[in-house]
């Protein structure tokens, strides 16, 4: 893999984040229904101001993770992407820095991060103040930054599966994301994103969810998902399976139920598919 220009980095980035938006995502924000005092142009609005800070080739995965931050605030004045940033800041840093296969640059990315990094991590997460996040015994974000912030992640990465990323080197992006967006590229019947998502959905339990509703709520979701998951692969294109989609949808934002996790995992599943180039780098190349 080359490596990528910072404009090359910002649009994939800001490609990924529109075709996740415009996925019929149950219970998450999206073009066909708002929910959660939310709409679909914050996201979009998001992923503009974003992509500059998330693709700065100067500046380390930490800075570009506070600064990708403050700038979504200045522009929405809410979180829409702490997660998707924790998670695409490292995968554009090594897509700019290196020309190596891009889990190795990952790798090598992760292992280089520092007290400078934690304490630019720690500082975005207190500002987007994400719902649910609770206390920890060790590790609190509402303390000090740690020395490492990979062993923050580590602490965390049970209870958390973007933090789980940090400590396996992106294992769910690059085992269970990538391989549905390379299957799903030959259907044209099927919206990538929405694949991607419901594969999240229905392998583990949405750790947003579970902050916020409990791992029984959590459990349930997930089932019902797997559901939606099998019927993806033969009636995706019907009207029946998206009315029903939608259906399920209204319920879980009705419930206030939002598997934000899982469209965190899908938007870079997305991102690192175009930065490998599995998908074009932007939805107009082909």
């Amino acid at each position: 893999m080359n490596a990528l220009t910072p404009d090359q980095i910002a649009e994939a980035f800001i490609a990924a984040c529109r075709d996740e938006i415009e996925a019929p995502k149950p219970g998450n924000v999206h073009t066909f229904a708002a929910g959660h005092a939310m709409e679909a142009r914050h996201f979009l609005d998001s992923a503009r101001v974003a992509a500059p800070a998330i693709a700065a080739c100067d500046a380390g995965i930490g800075a570009r993770i506070r600064k990708s931050v403050e700038a979504t605030f200045a522009e929405v004045g809410m979180n829409t992407n702490l997660g998707i940033i924790l998670l695409c800041a490292p995968l554009a840093c090594a897509a700019g820095s290196s020309s190596s296969e891009l889990r190795a640059a990952l790798a090598g990315a992760l292992r280089c991060l520092d007290h400078q990094d934690a304490a630019d991590v720690y500082a975005a997460i207190a500002q987007a103040s994400p719902g649910g996040l609770g206390r920890a015994a060790r590790y609190d974000v509402h303390a000090t930054p740690p020395p490492s912030l990979i062993e923050a992640m580590r602490e965390a990465a049970e209870r958390d599966l973007i933090a789980r990323q940090y400590v396996s080197d992106f294992a769910d992006i690059f085992g269970t994301g990538l391989p549905v967006v390379e299957r799903s590229r030959s259907r044209q019947d099927q919206s990538i994103a929405l694949a991607v998502y419901l594969a999240f959905l229905s392998a583990f339990p949405d750790t947003h969810i579970v902050r916020k509703h409990g791992p029984k709520v959590a459990q349930e979701v997930m089932q019902e998902a797997k559901a939606f998951a099998s019927r993806a692969q033969s009636e995706s294109g019907t009207s029946r399976f998206v009315s029903d989609l939608l259906a399920f949808d209204a319920r879980l934002k009705t419930a206030r139920v939002n598997p934000g996790t899982s469209a965190d995992l899908t938007v870079a599943s997305l991102f690192a598919a175009r930065l490998v180039g599995v998908l074009p780098m932007s939805r107009g190349d082909g």
